[in-house]
């Protein structure tokens, strides 16, 4: 069964090309099972069961979900396969493996590279022109960066261009308090900061200051002026989806956990 998930979900080792095209193009798998369940493993633990058998990541460890809604959610993507397994479209099983496998035993590494992303922002940078999209960067920008300054004391310097900007470290610090340290919740702003290119961005979506339409739309709003300008790309509207599903599932897993895990890094 191991052999079974790891064919399903792990990218080919070392070979990145090939992990993104899976990523889009999976191989697909028969449904191998008929019930799907969720077990309650006691202190708040569930797992999702496939024929009484627990589902497990890529790695072999046994995908745990701190939230019997999460479970739920993940049950529902195994339950809604049909006579193949589409990874692409079971995100939240995804997100937790790469949070059990990968975020739990580098905590420290991923809350980092989180961190790194407030040195550079996307919301930092706007457009010289035309002065319409500037508009419409500050629309969706600026209420972020106000949150983190009256909120959080974390002042930021926005500049016109892509010009590398230093910004404050007392900023810099006072942001990066608040990356998660659960193991959960970080691995989910770590996805959103990915998706997004933008620590404030994901921040808030883990602080409730925006909603998850709220952060694709301020996420998007170069790429939505450059397909109303130049029209739309059926291969990139394809990824799109799958970037948006990703951020979804993220988005569910910082919704259904409680606020005790969002204490920062630093404390």
């Amino acid at each position: 069964m191991r052999d079974i998930f790891t064919d399903l979900f792990e990218p080919a080792p070392g070979d990145p090309m090939e992990a993104a095209r899976r990523a889009v193009k999976p191989r697909l798998g028969r449904r191998f099972y008929r019930a799907v369940e969720v077990a309650d493993d006691g202190a708040g633990a569930f797992a999702v069961t496939l024929d009484d058998r627990r589902v497990r990541t890529p790695a072999g460890a046994p995908l745990v979900v701190p939230a019997r809604e999460l479970a739920a959610a993940v049950a529902a993507e195994w339950r809604r396969q049909a006579e193949f397994i589409n990874p692409a479209d079971m995100p939240l099983t995804r997100l937790g493996n790469t949070i059990v496998d990968g975020v739990h035993p580098a905590a420290a590494a991923v809350a980092a590279e989180v961190a790194k992303y407030i040195r550079s922002d996307l919301l930092y940078y706007r457009a010289e022109a035309p002065a319409a999209l500037a508009a419409r960067q500050a629309a969706h920008w600026d209420p972020i960066l106000a949150w983190a300054r009256d909120a959080h004391g974390a002042r930021f310097v926005v500049v016109e261009g892509v010009r590398f900007v230093e910004q404050p470290e007392a900023a810099v610090a006072a942001m990066a308090g608040l990356v998660p340290s659960d193991a959960w919740r970080l691995g989910a702003v770590a996805a959103v900061t990915t998706l997004t290119g933008s620590a404030l961005i994901a921040l808030a979506l883990a602080a409730g200051r925006l909603s998850v339409e709220a952060a694709w739309a301020a996420a998007h709003v170069d790429e939505d002026w450059n397909m109303q300008t130049w029209g739309r790309d059926a291969l990139a509207l394809e990824r799109r989806a799958f970037r948006e599903a990703e951020m979804r599932a993220a988005a569910a897993v910082l919704a259904c956990l409680p606020a005790r895990a969002q204490r920062g890094t630093g404390g």
